[in-house]
């Protein structure tokens, strides 16, 4: 049996031949850290020089250095820890289990180890001197192209903290009942149609006002936008503008439920610092129905007031968003937009479902707009909800396109034309600009989002701090959240009794607290305040608009 089986010398050999290439192994990995040291370190002087003229910033001196620990010997012969990266590769793992207490190597922060350094963007970009244009930079040292690779889960921004919020609604108190649309067609014939209450059931637990803040879910979209200008790659910034434009119709999907019609007064906050951003809206009228918003992250502004004028097709709904949207980034460049026009179908019968459809046009006030349709809705059409367009300079010549879904993704590819593009396929030069978030893990009647979930979340230390008219605080909403179907309804005509007084306050001479108009057709804008009384907690003059008359 001994002389079948393998004796101890051919052990040692193999073992020697192991241990010979893992050594030589070694040595190749540890003069290929090396380099990358050296050319990163040579990398760094070429940007010290670079300085971006005409309105945009100057890439500062930033030190941009990889930590290393010491290199720590065993049997084994193991290789240099570096800490660019949280994770390493499964060797890595491997040999880092295997290290005992005093040989456990130190790991450093990324966000020491890259400090700010802003790169931006969707595509591999290269910084030049004509920071418009995308090209390399020739590393006469070690003969090679220096590419910053920008994918867009590579993340250059301040760490913003983590904030823990909910994944789920709460669990129905009561067992939801069914609403017959043609027994409440029958049993308010005759009657006049603006005193007649909807139930509940046709509501979902948000109100318009928090509406206005899902569509800024994406938006590091604007983040990315900022740096990408500050870059000075202004194609970058306006195509990220352009795919936040159209990200805040994908939580629309499958939404079959109406949100609340706020209050006159009304108002919403959200302070997502995980984001970044601060919001708030108001409704600032009643007749029309107009609800103005403003929101501040991280390099840019954003505001605007909407309206919708609706037209009844019998079978189908037809939603005309009225007002502009502005986005303005602390170096002056200014974005503005409206809005396409929604449509509701098979009202009656069939499945109910929305589509978006028309012409967005992002005007600039520099170099770049860009021009985005919505494709229109179709029975035979195999690939619904397109959205197709280009970006245009000063001088009208196209330089990108976009291409994508609205309830889905967008792409990009510079210089090529949408017309060559069939059925919204992307072709392999396309780079990925936007996707949509997964589906949350506990799904609501609602179709909500898991953003969505998050909006009408009230903790106790949150409600200590909110104003009388945040929408959080609504009774109806809150009822409805919890599954108490019964007192939503009851709360619900209760308010929209006192809803009808509205326009006698307004005709009384009723402004509204925290928005202004610029002039008597212009857009309501901001006049601050409101986060100075939230930190001292000074709310006079904000009446309990969801109380008793």
């Amino acid at each position: 049996m001994r002389d079948a089986g393998i004796n101890e010398g051919l052990i040692r050999d193999c073992e020697q031949i192991m241990q010979t290439e893992f050594s030589e192994s070694y040595r190749q990995l540890k003069l290929h850290y090396e380099e990358q040291l050296d050319f990163i370190g040579s990398y760094q002087q070429r940007l010290e020089g670079v300085h971006v003229e005409d309105g945009t910033t100057t890439i500062h001196d930033e030190s941009l250095q990889l930590m290393k620990n010491e290199f720590s010997s065993s049997g084994h012969g193991k290789f240099s820890e570096y800490s660019t990266t949280e994770s390493s590769d499964d060797v890595e793992k491997q040999e880092l289990e295997e290290l005992s207490d005093e040989e456990e190597p130190c790991f450093f922060d990324t966000k020491e180890s890259f400090s700010d350094l802003s790169v931006i963007g969707a595509s591999p970009v290269m910084v030049t001197e004509h920071t418009d244009e995308i090209c390399s930079i020739e590393d006469h040292t070690v003969g090679r192209e220096i590419m910053i690779d920008v994918e867009t889960n590579i993340k250059h921004f301040p760490k913003f903290p983590e904030v823990e919020r909910r994944k789920k609604l709460p669990d129905p108190v009561e067992k939801e009942k069914g609403v017959s649309l043609w027994s409440m067609i029958r049993d308010n014939v005759g009657k006049d149609l603006t005193r007649v209450c909807l139930p509940v059931y046709f509501n979902e637990p948000l109100s318009s006002l928090q509406k206005c803040f899902e569509d800024l879910e994406y938006s590091h979209l604007l983040d990315k936008a900022y740096e990408s200008g500050a870059m000075g790659n202004s194609l970058m910034r306006i195509m990220n503008v352009a795919a936040f434009a159209v990200s805040g119709y994908a939580s629309s999907d499958g939404r079959l439920c109406k949100p609340f019609n706020p209050l006159l007064g009304e108002t919403y906050e959200a302070d997502y610092p995980e984001k970044g951003v601060r919001f708030f809206s108001e409704k600032v009228s009643h007749h029309p129905m107009l609800i103005a918003c403003h929101c501040e992250g991280k390099g840019w502004k954003f505001w605007g007031d909407s309206n919708l004028k609706s037209k009844f097709w019998g079978q189908s709904i037809q939603l005309d968003p009225v007002g502009v949207l502005t986005l303005e980034f602390d170096d002056g460049e200014v974005f503005q937009w409206n809005k396409v026009t929604t449509t509701i179908y098979n009202l009656i019968l069939g499945k109910v479902h929305c589509d978006h459809h028309g012409t967005m046009s992002i005007r600039g006030n520099r170099q770049y707009s860009c021009k985005l349709k919505f494709k229109d809705h179709s029975l035979l059409d195999r690939n619904p909800r397109q959205v197709h367009g280009s970006v245009e300079d000063g001088m009208g010549v196209k330089v990108a396109t976009l291409l994508g879904k609205w309830d889905d993704h967008m792409y990009f590819i510079k210089g090529e034309d949408a017309s060559k593009i069939k059925g919204g396929i992307a072709s392999p030069d396309a780079t990925l600009l936007w996707k949509k978030s997964d589906p949350p893990a506990n799904p609501t009647r609602y179709n909500l989002t898991s953003f969505a979930i998050t909006l009408n979340e009230l903790t106790p230390r949150l409600h200590e701090k909110l104003p009388a008219t945040d929408s959080r605080l609504r009774p109806d909403q809150r009822y409805l959240e919890n599954g108490e179907y019964e007192k939503a309804n009851e709360e619900k005509l209760r308010l929209e009794k006192r809803q009808r007084m509205s326009t006698k306050l307004q005709e009384d001479g009723w402004k509204p607290r925290w928005f202004r108009r610029d002039g008597e057709q212009g857009t309501y804008r901001y006049v601050g305040g409101y986060w100075e009384c939230r930190e001292h907690n000074q709310w006079e003059g904000c009446p309990n608009i969801f109380g008793d008359l």
